[in-house]
C-alpha cells in the first residue's frame, strides 16, 4: 500500500479513504501556509456541496483567517455571508507546568440563496 503524509501524521491509503468517505469536512484551519492555499481549500469545500464552512485559527494566525474570509467575500464568492464569529481563549499547559492563554477565532460562512 502507498503511504501518504498528512502534516506530521503518516496514514496508509485505506485509512485515508475511510476517513474521507462519508464524512464532510466543514472547516478549514488556518496556519502557516499562504493565504491562497486556504482560499482554495474553502472554495473546494463549497464546491463539494457543503452549505456552510467554518474557518478556524489561533494566535497570530487570526489575522490571516480574517484575510482569507475577506478575500473569499470580495473576490471569489460574492454571495458569501458571514453568519457567526466566535472568539475565545484556550489555556494550554506547558511541560514545565506553566499555563499559557491563546486567542481563537471561528468564522462561520454560508452561501446566500439569491
Amino acid at each position: 500500500m502507498k503511504k501518504f503524509i498528512r502534516g506530521m501524521l503518516e496514514c496508509e491509503e485505506a485509512e485515508v479513504s475511510e476517513i474521507t468517505s462519508g464524512v464532510t469536512r466543514d472547516f478549514v484551519i488556518v496556519g502557516l501556509k499562504p493565504i491562497m492555499n486556504y482560499v482554495v481549500a474553502c472554495m473546494t469545500v463549497f464546491n463539494s456541496g457543503a452549505s456552510l464552512i467554518r474557518v478556524r485559527a489561533r494566535g497570530r494566525h487570526i489575522s490571516k483567517a480574517v484575510d482569507v474570509v475577506e478575500m473569499l467575500r470580495r473576490v471569489f464568492l460574492r454571495d458569501l455571508v458571514v453568519d457567526k464569529i466566535d472568539l475565545g481563549t484556550e489555556v494550554h499547559t506547558a511541560p514545565n507546568g506553566r499555563e499559557k492563554s491563546v486567542s481563537t477565532i471561528e468564522i462561520q460562512l454560508t452561501k446566500s440563496l439569491s
